[in-house]
């Protein structure tokens, strides 16, 4: 074998190599002068809201499941809690399975006491989208930033807070389970 062969073959292997191993990046933790500010790596995380959320809806036979990454876009875009309007169905419908028919309304949004309907939505992701939004400008951003504050304008119960935060503690507890392991009680 020729060197320059030699030499092709192991930069290939090398340009494999770094595909498959994940190198992590290296920045200035702190700028100091002179240009001795100390190094740190830099591991990127890994997002696994939607996944977890995925699997904690369908945990319950959630027709919501299927929208987890909205839930979480939605959630990113307008600064809310991941969690907050999954948590909100969880108290409202059971996580969508008792809704007035055809409504897509997982939430109570617009159904007010008394009455059995309220806000018909397109889908799930109209819903998420509307109701998302209205928790952002219509309670959030007019001084509502608790969940007791919000609780109180939106259900008539005392109790609508407490129960989403139980829902919320919930979702950030769960752990999906992985298909690849077996599930073994001893």
């Amino acid at each position: 074998m020729t060197m320059k062969r030699f030499l092709t073959i192991l930069i290939a292997m090398t340009i494999s190599a770094q595909s498959l191993v994940f190198v992590p990046s290296v920045y200035a933790e702190a700028p100091e002068a002179g240009g001795a500010g100390l190094l740190a790596m830099h591991q990127p995380k890994i997002d696994t809201r939607t996944e977890q959320l995925r699997s904690f809806l369908a945990s319950f036979e959630s027709p919501l499941a299927d929208s987890a990454d909205h839930f979480i876009s939605e959630a990113d875009r307008l600064d809310l809690d991941w969690r907050l309007v999954a948590a909100i169905a969880g108290v409202e419908s059971t996580f969508g399975r008792h809704i007035p028919h055809n409504s897509y309304n997982g939430w109570g949004w617009g159904v007010f006491t008394g009455q059995q309907d309220g806000i018909h939505f397109k889908n799930w992701d109209d819903g998420i989208t509307q109701v998302s939004e209205g928790l952002r400008y219509n309670y959030i951003n007019k001084g509502a930033v608790t969940l007791d504050q919000i609780g109180r304008r939106y259900a008539a119960s005392p109790a609508w807070s407490w129960k989403v935060r139980f829902f919320l503690n919930k979702i950030e507890a769960f752990v999906p389970t992985r298909p690849d392991q077996l599930d073994i009680t001893i």
